[in-house]
């Protein structure tokens, strides 16, 4: 394991020293970061919702200090977010996350990713400043942002390889909110297993790890009854099940993912992210994620997500 980081200047005498002894066995801290712009403002507002006590943008040089003093006050859930307005905190943080699971405080690092393409896109609506961004001297504003967006990602890199990341670029705030609290709380103290449906039409998620294209299977769409369904209906799944090649693509995923479970597993990660994609994200890619999530909730704490039809109005 690596050496702790040093404190930073200015760092209270306290904030150091192991929370042994004082009450913090069993409280749970939930990290939000992410890129600017990714919907952090939501995710804390979705946590407080849900039982947190949350605080935005706190240093985190003084993380332990929070935690120590809301335990005292009896707080058992708390959440905050950190983003690149605290950079030169930042190198520490991912040193601290695992000295404060040493000493058994729950801590979950939860990334918010979108496309440069979605941020643009929300930052020129709110007319909000990126905060890296600075004018250019030819007075480029939309490649200053560009370029601000791009350096982000650079400065928060080793936090999004360490953390579970949201694709938040084609979710409403409902979407998120819900997504989050699901992923909060599921109960599985190993490893959750995310299934996710997507429409390859309109991007690859940006928080899967593993990907798989069932664009080769049959397409109820082309049943005329079949198209104003969806995978989770009874029809689209019995048409399904009735194709060969079907049954045996879900098998062999189901196969791979139990023989290399374990090591995912050993590897300590929190969290797998599975997304099973087909052309619109309705039929075919839902009914996969529906039977996998079906074959292994009893192995594992499950979580189901389909995309497209969860971002419909």
């Amino acid at each position: 394991m690596n050496d702790p980081a040093p404190p930073l200047p200015g760092t209270p005498a306290d904030a150091t020293q192991p929370l042994t002894d004082t009450g913090v066995a069993g409280r749970e801290v939930v990290v939000v970061t992410g890129i600017s712009g990714s919907g952090k403002s939501v995710a804390l507002h979705a946590l407080e919702d849900a039982g947190y006590f949350c605080v935005d943008n706190l240093p985190p040089e003084l993380l332990r200090d929070f935690i120590r003093v809301e335990s005292s006050h009896g707080v058992r859930k708390m959440a905050i977010a950190v983003d690149v307005r605290t950079a030169g905190s930042l190198p520490h943080l991912l040193p601290l996350i695992d000295q404060l699971r040493a000493e058994g405080v729950d801590v979950r690092s939860v990334f918010l990713n979108a496309t440069t393409g979605a941020l643009v896109k929300r930052f020129s609506e709110t007319r909000r400043p990126h905060p890296l961004s600075s004018p250019l001297d030819d007075g480029d504003s939309h490649r200053a942002l560009v370029e601000a967006i791009e350096l982000e990602r650079t400065l928060l890199a080793d936090l999004h390889d360490r953390s579970t990341v949201l694709d938040t670029s084609q979710l409403r705030p409902a979407q998120l909110r819900l997504w989050l609290r699901e992923l909060v709380n599921a109960t599985d103290s190993r490893l959750t297993l995310v299934f996710e449906s997507f429409a390859f039409k309109y991007g690859v998620p940006l928080d899967a790890d593993m990907v798989f294209d069932v664009r080769v299977l049959p397409n109820p769409f082309y049943i005329r009854e079949l198209r104003p369904l969806t995978g989770r209906d009874e029809p689209v799944a019995a048409y399904l099940q009735e194709q060969p090649e079907v049954g045996e693509m879900i098998t062999q995923i189901e196969s791979f993912l139990r023989r290399w479970l374990p090591s995912f597993e050993d590897d300590q990660r929190s969290y797998l992210t599975v997304c099973i994609g087909c052309t619109g994200g309705q039929h075919r890619s839902v009914y996969f994620v529906e039977q996998l999530a079906k074959r292994f909730s009893g192995r594992v704490a499950t979580l189901r997500r389909h995309r497209e039809l969860d971002g419909r109005a």
